[in-house]
């Protein structure tokens, strides 16, 4: 199969890292595969795959009319055979280009806690939760399908060499203190609220315990999270919050946490190198990965949504200091995570997955193209017609 792959930025992010590492997997199956996109951080990562990358035009309003434009063009030069779109955005203009090139396909990947509605029901869909899926299979998708998020066990474990001691000294750790990790954007949205959260409790139990909270991402809240940090750390006297910014390779943050916490695939990351996991979500929801509360987050996937958001912090506190309080118990919490990781959320098994996706989709392709008409609309969804 020849197969475009094409994420909604190649910003530091869950969607967009999985899109990039999937369609390494899915090349090392034997199939010629094309990242897509405009270009940024995760470039890097791209080329250390592998993997070709084509750059498209400046995206606007969206669907872009010249990037679907550039897509059909592509698509006829290469004989593309499927297009990926990852969120939104990259989907409807994927969707749109595969009906003006007759035999390419289209399939959307939305990793978001929720579908846009407006993505047309016939649209071949992954979603990375059971909770999700059944939502979507009510709503009428007829072809939409679970894949979980996966990690790149290869990259991401116990034993992988991620510098983590020069990482430390680095970055001022201190290295007889508890270290609790958070690998996120710093995005208003879903995300900051649980980060303030993490950073009132770390500076809470700072005066009980000797613990520092290290923070790596960026993002357009850094401002208001590095405000917060800087309240915390003077009233406490010293930095028990260690801003990073955004980090190209975060394994070595990963890997000095006594501790992670987590949503999404920033939280598999975690249990990839055996550390016991707190799972993030808004309005005050956090809760310990153990055997109990696997279940849950199988449903749902790697998120919640709590009582508040005024008791988020108190939420944490006891989760953190039940874990600071026990070493035994974070190594057997890290243990399990990483046997769940590697059991269910390998990217090798959801590469398999994603290919038998693509043929089912390009079998398909034909009966999609028949007897419709596509009108693009700048700033608009495409619709049928």
């Amino acid at each position: 199969m020849r197969i475009l792959v094409y994420p909604h930025d190649l910003g530091i992010g869950g969607s967009q890292l999985n899109a990039i590492e999937l369609a390494a997997a899915v090349q090392r199956l034997g199939h010629e595969v094309i990242v897509y996109g405009r270009p940024g951080p995760l470039n890097r990562r791209i080329e250390e795959l592998g993997l070709e990358f084509v750059p498209s035009p400046e995206p606007h309003l969206r669907p872009t009319p010249s990037v679907v434009k550039a897509l059909v063009q592509l698509a006829r030069e290469r004989n593309i055979d499927l297009m990926h779109g990852y969120e939104w955005p990259p989907a409807l203009e994927s969707l749109i280009a595969s009906r003006r090139t007759p035999g390419t396909a289209a399939v959307a990947t939305v990793m978001s806690m929720s579908v846009a509605p407006f993505i047309p029901k016939s649209m071949p869909l992954l979603v990375g939760t059971q909770e999700i899926l059944k939502t979507e299979q009510k709503f009428g998708r007829t072809s939409v399908a679970l894949l979980e998020p996966p990690v790149d066990l290869d990259a991401n474990n116990p034993s992988c060499d991620a510098a983590g001691t020069d990482f430390g000294s680095s970055w001022g750790l201190d290295q007889a203190a508890f270290t609790v990790v958070l690998v996120s954007r710093l995005a208003k949205e879903l995300k900051l609220e649980g980060i303030l959260a993490a950073i009132d409790c770390v500076g809470l139990l700072s005066k009980e315990v000797r613990i520092q909270l290290l923070i790596a991402g960026d993002g357009p809240a850094r401002q208001l999270v590095e405000s917060h940090a800087q309240s915390v750390n003077a009233a406490s006297g010293r930095d028990v919050i260690v801003l990073t910014g955004e980090l190209e390779d975060p394994r070595a943050a990963y890997a000095v946490a006594d501790v992670a916490l987590g949503m999404g695939g920033s939280a598999l990351r975690a249990l990839a190198f055996a550390k016991p996991l707190i799972v993030q979500g808004e309005r005050g929801f956090w809760e310990l990965l153990t055997p109990d509360t696997l279940p849950l987050f199988l449903e749902q996937g790697w998120y919640g949504v709590g009582p508040g958001t005024q008791h988020g912090a108190e939420r944490l506190a006891p989760l953190l200091r039940g874990l600071l309080l026990n070493e035994s118990r974070r190594q057997t919490l890290g243990s399990f995570g990483l046997s769940t990781v590697r059991e269910r959320f390998s990217l090798t098994r959801a590469a398999v997955v994603l290919e038998d996706f693509y043929s089912q989709a390009i079998e398909s392709a034909g009966e999609v193209h028949r007897g419709r008409m596509w009108v693009l609309s700048p700033g608009l969804p495409g619709t049928s017609s």
